[in-house]
């Protein structure tokens, strides 16, 4: 009982909730932000083009192990092990960009309700890419 007050405690000072689906600013993909355990997840919801030319369903085709490019991109966690930090942020993250299979350190910040900052970065926050994702209702 205690564990789980403690786990909820970081959060509550927070405006915003990031929880929810998100479509990403190229208007590509939908990730699904949910809690797992203590920290933030997110998983591949929806892909503008969820198919190949041939109708196959995409798959993972660049990740780094060989046994898990078959798997598909719908459902993939692409973002793991987000912890609430302060003023409307989620750090310590990692986010897996499937396109080129690496992946990035990454936090989270809400700019408004149904505005959230993405950066993924490698090595220092100011280095890296920061995009605007949009709620989607």
């Amino acid at each position: 009982m205690l564990l789980w007050l403690a786990a909820a405690l970081p959060a509550a000072g927070q405006q915003f909730s990031p929880l929810g689906t998100w479509a990403d600013d190229r208007g590509e993909a939908h990730v699904e932000l949910y809690r797992c355990g203590a920290e933030l997840c997110g998983r591949l919801v929806w892909l503008r083009s969820p198919n190949t030319p041939t109708g196959q369903l995409q798959t993972d085709l660049h990740n780094p192990d060989p046994a898990r490019r078959t798997q598909p991109l719908l459902g993939l966690v692409i973002m793991q092990h987000f912890r609430y930090a302060d003023d409307e942020r989620w750090t310590e993250g990692s986010i897996y960009d499937p396109s080129n299979g690496r992946t990035y350190s990454c936090y989270l910040r809400m700019l408004q309700k149904d505005v959230l900052e993405v950066k993924g970065y490698i090595g220092f926050p100011f280095i890296g890419s920061a995009h605007r994702w949009k709620r989607v209702q």
